[in-house]
């Protein structure tokens, strides 16, 4: 793609999400009204209020979502156009309040002569004339419309005081130039009232086609990348919650202040949590946020090479759903601001605890490449090496922190027990680094490198599996003597079945699979010095000179390591597929 395509779809992605972000406000803003006042709505049951005021408050939640619904899925171009009309209608009636300030200057001074012999007034009136003739050309330009006289109203009482009117007639003209625009703005609206049911149908026309081509699932894909659904909710969270921040900052006496930064900015955090739109705001806010430290690591180890093999896993989509599921688990909406912040910080904890377990996802293939494939840069070397170290000792900080600050409970143990299984995958990586490096430096194959490498990473499951047990014992515990919860108890059914079952069974897998290739391999024989001498080859799966080999059963001749590690994944003989058994 031509780089000023690419600009363009940029500017174009931007231009609409910025655009599209009222839509999210208002829908914020009828959620909340609906909290505070929605008790009067019909649908609530209520039914003591007054008519008019019941039926007009449904009225106004109804049109409000239409609204909103309406700017969210509107196409660019006709979104521009609605917003050019509304900002037309807004100059139209700031032309009407300069006008009504230009009377009651006027009044104020009295003077009733022509305009051109008293300095004050023929200043007012140029720059009043002025302002007005360039409100009314924006308007003119703005709607598209080469006419200027109806947008011009607002230039009669300059006209009447030119004609030296009387003072006190100017307040007619005012009024009947505010009532010319009314009545011009209504015929507009009913010109183009069944517009909105043209736009519906021919929406409908194209969704069906759509679909009818591609299916639903794709076309929703379409659209969800063609709202930049993902960039709008971000700029739509970074929105609210600055206004947020200033609000803290420009009160005086709120307690909030005296906490410090990082209360201030948890508690803003906490604020722009009341809606649901608000929640999925700051989930992609932490997807992205997620997505760029993730980022950061791979450009650190790898530099821009690192952009050729992405992997969706690691674009902070983890992290976000993450912060999503625990925000309905726990009931974040529905909690006082106080209680919504303390349970926030936790939730926090958690999500990172999750995002520096995928920087250890990054790092640990990389570092392991190095050592296995004796990659002379030092430098990157240096750069992975310092990674694992941060991963190390990071996770360890956090575990202080979080048992200074908070009383252990069950999730606080999650996130300890994640935070030092990710310092001992750290440590078990560079352990690993360092037997491959060493490994390099021999002038044989290391035979029982295998065989450490699978103890280091089954000491770090059978750890992993016993920190599980002791979750879940500290769960069924907290569960049964302690204060019983249903969200409690979904995460220990949740926590036993993926973390201790599963770990359980991949773990007794793997035990039984290496088991069984250990057996199959000693029930082949050792080559002989004589025939190794006659061979005189490589092993076919390390491409190494074989001083040491064992023979299949149709007499292939490999080193027993690289046999052994070829039997792990499948029992047959990896040139002629030959059963070994």
């Amino acid at each position: 793609m031509p780089l000023r395509e690419h600009v363009s779809g940029w500017v174009e992605r931007g231009v609409g999400v910025v655009l599209r972000v009222p839509s999210l406000l208002l829908l914020e803003v009828l959620y909340l009204w609906e909290e505070s006042v929605g008790k009067y709505l019909p649908y609530r049951g209520v039914h003591k209020q007054k008519f008019s005021f019941q039926y007009l408050s449904w009225n106004v939640y109804i049109l409000g979502y239409i609204l909103a619904l309406t700017i969210f899925f509107l196409p660019l171009k006709k979104l521009i156009q609605l917003y050019t009309h509304i900002l037309a209608a807004v100059i139209l009636l700031l032309g009407h309040l300069a006008a009504g300030t230009y009377i009651a200057a006027e009044i104020e001074q009295g003077y009733e002569g022509l305009v051109f012999y008293d300095d004050d007034s023929f200043h007012r009136f140029v720059v009043h004339l002025v302002g007005q003739s360039l409100a009314a050309l924006a308007c003119s330009y703005l709607v598209g419309d080469r006419r200027l006289w109806p947008y011009s109203a607002s230039l009669i009482p300059l006209v009447a005081k030119l004609c030296m009117m009387p003072l006190g007639s100017l307040k007619l003209f005012h009024t009947f130039a505010a009532l010319f625009t009314s009545l011009e703005v209504l015929y507009f609206i009913a010109r183009n009232l069944f517009v909105p049911y043209s736009l519906v149908l021919s929406a409908q026309k194209s969704v069906r086609a759509a679909t009818a081509v591609v299916g639903w699932f794709p076309y929703v894909l379409y659209l969800w990348n063609k709202l930049a659904v993902p960039s709008l909710f971000l700029a739509y969270w970074c929105f609210i919650f600055a206004v947020q921040l200033y609000l803290f900052l420009g009160s005086i006496n709120h307690p909030v202040l005296e906490e410090g930064t990082v209360i201030l900015l948890l508690a803003s955090m906490a604020e722009c949590c009341g809606s649901p739109y608000a929640l999925l705001g700051l989930c992609f806010t932490v997807s992205y946020v997620a997505q760029l430290i993730l980022t950061l690591t791979k450009l650190y180890l790898q530099g821009f090479e690192a952009f050729m093999h992405d992997n969706i896993m690691h674009r902070g989509v983890t992290e976000g759903l993450t912060l999503l599921l625990l925000a309905l688990q726990t009931g974040l909406l529905e909690l006082k601001s106080v209680q919504r912040t303390f349970l926030l910080s936790i939730v926090l904890f958690i999500v990172l605890a999750s995002t520096i377990q995928s920087m250890h996802e990054i790092t640990e293939p990389i570092l392991l490449a190095l050592g296995a494939s004796q990659n002379k840069s030092f430098w990157k070397h240096l750069r992975s090496i310092t990674m694992c170290l941060f991963l190390l000792t990071f996770p360890m900080y956090m575990t202080f922190l979080i048992s200074s600050f908070f009383d252990v409970d069950l999730w606080l143990l999650i996130i300890i027990s994640s935070c030092i299984l990710t310092s001992l995958h750290a440590v078990a990586s560079m352990f690993m680094y360092a037997l491959f490096m060493i490994d390099g430096y021999r002038n044989e194959p290391w035979e029982n490198l295998d065989d450490i490498v699978y103890a280091i990473k089954a000491t770090c499951k059978t750890l992993e599996f016993i920190v599980a047990l002791c979750v879940v014992y500290y769960g069924a515990k907290e569960a049964l003597f302690g204060e019983w919860t249903w969200i409690g108890a979904s995460v220990i059914i949740v926590h036993c079945y993926f973390n201790v079952w599963q770990r359980a069974q991949q773990g007794w897998k793997s035990f039984l699979l290496r088991r069984k290739a250990v057996s199959n391999i000693q029930s082949l024989r050792q080559a002989t010095v004589e025939e190794l001498a006659q061979l005189d080859d490589v092993c076919a799966i390390c491409f190494q000179e074989l001083n040491s080999a064992r023979v299949t059963p149709c007499s292939h001749y490999f080193h027993g390591a690289c046999l052994r590690k070829w039997l792990y994944v499948q029992e047959k003989c990896p040139m002629c597929h030959t059963e070994i058994k």
